[in-house]
């Protein structure tokens, strides 16, 4: 039962999430209007905003104007929903689940922006790199430490790390390459991950982000041509995976 409505919660939240997609790169407010069509500017009764749900029964389409719904939306409260789940399996019910799950959210926010537009706005991140640092200096546990002095020190350690390795790669990348390597958003983006997770977390996510990648590269390579991809969400789900499995991988890599 616990899950059922973890997930119910969850993908409630992901709709205010899609909200965050589609206007922040815009400009707009994600207060106010109220939601509606992007198409018509029919704004949606509350039989119309119900997350998954809303897009089923209107079979993808605008009530009003019959234009096609992204199939971003339910995608998005789907993972949103199992996000909730998955964290609160990990970690159980505690203050720990909600910040990894405002990091983890804020990160779904970044990967649909920059899968769309190819860059990840400040606003998310500036902000969440000082929000880590915050939370690791009051709230130690955050980085499994006792005293605020580690917590503090493993946050600025991983916004050093996190946004230093990236940094490197794409200076080295425009040596070699002549051209841009690496995005300034993308730097931020794992400075961010590093300040709530600690530098052996976002290293880990540094060196498993090329494999998701890759893959991803070569399938857009051979389907579209594409040159340059977006690396934000590789970045995030990296961190994701490394949150998760990261001690386990860790104690691996080191025969601990």
């Amino acid at each position: 039962m616990a899950c059922i409505l973890l997930f119910i919660l969850g993908s409630i939240f992901g709709s205010f999430l899609n909200v965050c997609i589609y206007r922040l790169p815009r400009g707009m407010s994600i207060v106010s209007p109220r939601s509606h069509c992007s198409s018509c500017r029919h704004k949606l009764a509350w039989f119309e905003n119900v997350p998954i749900l809303s897009f089923i029964f209107l079979k993808g389409r605008c009530r009003n104007c019959r234009r096609r719904i992204s199939y971003v939306y339910p995608i998005v409260e789907i993972i949103t929903g199992f996000l909730a789940v998955i964290l609160y399996t990990f970690f159980g019910l505690n203050l720990r689940l909600l910040i990894f799950f405002a990091l983890f959210s804020s990160l779904i926010v970044a990967t649909f922006i920059d899968f769309e537009k190819n860059e990840i706005p400040d606003i998310i991140t500036l902000p969440g790199i000082i929000i880590g640092l915050l939370l690791s200096l009051f709230f130690p546990e955050l980085m499994s430490k006792t005293k605020s002095a580690h917590s503090f020190f493993n946050s600025v350690l991983g916004i050093i790390v996190g946004g230093g390795s990236l940094y490197a790669v794409g200076y080295l990348g425009e040596i070699v390459f002549k051209k841009e390597a690496m995005g300034g958003g993308d730097i931020k983006l794992l400075a961010m991950v590093g300040a709530f997770l600690g530098w052996k977390i976002v290293l880990l996510t540094f060196f498993i982000a090329p494999f998701f990648g890759s893959l991803a590269g070569i399938i857009l390579k051979i389907k579209k041509g594409a040159e340059i991809i977006a690396y934000g969400p590789y970045l995030s789900l990296a961190a994701f995976v490394s949150l998760l499995f990261g001690d386990r991988l860790i104690g691996i890599l080191f025969l601990r």
